[in-house]
């Protein structure tokens, strides 16, 4: 197996410090789709005992990132295209929800001039700035973290710790799908989305209309990504879009 970095760990945030070392490892694509290992063997790397080691490989197997293997230990889990959109149509479904509730002020304290919510959203918008310049550049293992932490802070705006926490389970996986995908191009530059800004200032400003009409384009591009990346199966149509017109091309909207 690829070996990570060195990463400095304590005893007490032990089992979570190797979690997310391997998880980073996997988001950076150099633990590939379908690679083995054992708890020994990464143990050993780490220079720690099986079993913080073996909780984080369960931790991250209940996250869907690997498979375990009674008799071979862990492997990291493979989606495939369908599973891509799978998850793109679970990730509409709920933030259409999310930001109708929003931009329509449903609830008292995401009404869009609520003080408290104002200021979350332009704390959320510096990530998004930063995302963006990463997208921009073509930069992308700072993207991940950027975007990861973008999509989770903006979710947290709901105040539903479940919501926050599922979104980030599903973006994680979907970068851990298109990253391998992402690593095959001479030049990410212009194939990544970086509209995080101008989401942010729609749902600030209350304009659903603005809103969906960006969210529909993040569908679209990263439907026609993945299908431009992956063969389609013999008699595999693509998920259903939803129903509005192409958008028009631009320098940096694509995945995931």
């Amino acid at each position: 197996m690829s070996r990570p970095g060195t990463v400095a760990v304590t005893r007490s945030t032990l089992r979570q410090q190797i979690a997310d070392a391997l998880r980073d490892e996997v988001l950076a694509g150099r633990l590939q789709p379908g690679q083995e290992f054992t708890v020994k063997e990464i143990a050993d790397q780490y220079g720690v005992s099986a079993t913080p080691v073996r909780e984080a490989l369960v931790d991250l197997s209940a996250q869907g990132l690997l498979d375990a293997d009674q008799h071979r230990g862990f492997r990291v889990h493979e989606y495939s295209a369908d599973d891509f959109r799978g998850m793109i149509e679970a990730r509409s479904l709920v933030t259409e929800g999310m930001f109708h509730a929003l931009t329509h002020g449903d609830t008292p304290h995401l009404r869009p001039d609520e003080p408290r919510l104002a200021a979350h959203l332009a704390g959320v918008r510096r990530r998004g700035e930063e995302a963006r310049r990463a997208a921009l550049a073509g930069e992308v293992t700072v993207l991940i973290g950027y975007d990861l932490r973008f999509w989770k802070e903006l979710a947290s705006a709901f105040g539903n710790p479940y919501l926050t926490d599922f979104l980030h389970r599903l973006r994680v996986q979907m970068w851990v799908y298109v990253v391998q995908h992402l690593r095959r191009l001479p030049d990410p530059r212009g194939r990544l989305w970086a509209r995080h800004t101008e989401l942010v200032d729609a749902l600030t400003a209350g304009d659903a209309a603005a809103a969906r009409a960006i969210l529909d384009a993040y569908t679209a591009y990263s439907l026609s990504l993945v299908e431009g990346l992956t063969p389609e199966p013999a008699g595999k149509g693509p998920v259903r879009r939803p129903a509005q017109e192409d958008p028009p091309a631009r320098d940096a909207d694509t995945l995931p």
